[in-house]
């Protein structure tokens, strides 16, 4: 479907006709599903990228009808929103929801860590709530490049400056949250 014909059917979604956005979703579902599996593959998630999408879908669709103006607009929002899904999935698994907080103890007692891949992800989000307090844009930076999966061009378009500006804030929130990840893999 042509990035017009996207546009179309999010105005009309925006304007009153809901059933348009699962339109919008039953076209871009394989790019989704791709977009989600990117993110998640190789780690030992808490979710599949089916389940992630239709997470989304979910949210999305049974939300308050949200002001999106185009195919990139969409996947920016689509981005913070599979951001949001995967914490929350990595909490409810690391909270231990079926032990009710309860530790099982083995006979040499050593007190089980969380999967690595849980805490990662976790980690990763309070390294973003950090790095929205120094800089909302490096965020937004983040969330569009590692959860969108957009290219610096399409960022750049999206956010309103350069190219150049868009890959040198890209490398600065990287050195930022990469010291946050070091430092808080060592409290672990």
């Amino acid at each position: 479907m042509a990035d017009s014909e996207i546009t179309e059917l999010l105005v009309l979604a925006r304007s009153g006709h809901p059933d348009r956005l699962g339109a919008v979703f039953q076209a871009l579902y394989p790019e989704l599903r791709r977009l989600a599996g990117s993110r998640i593959y190789g780690r030992q998630s808490t979710v599949t990228p089916t389940v992630l999408v239709h997470e989304l879908f979910l949210r999305i669709s049974h939300s308050a009808p949200l002001p999106l103006v185009d195919r990139q607009h969409f996947f920016a929002a689509s981005a913070r929103a599979m951001r949001w899904i995967m914490i929350e999935h990595a909490r409810e698994r690391a909270s231990g929801k079926r032990g009710g907080g309860q530790v099982m103890i083995s006979l040499d007692d050593e007190i089980p860590a969380a999967p690595a891949a849980l805490t990662n992800v976790l980690m990763l989000d309070k390294g973003l709530d950090a790095l929205e307090a120094i800089s909302p844009q490096r965020r937004h930076i983040v969330e569009l490049r590692w959860f969108a999966g957009m290219e610096f061009g399409e960022i750049a378009a999206l956010v309103g400056v350069s190219e150049r500006t868009v890959y040198r804030e890209w490398e600065r929130a990287r050195a930022f949250l990469q010291a946050v990840l070091e430092d808080g893999g060592d409290e672990a």
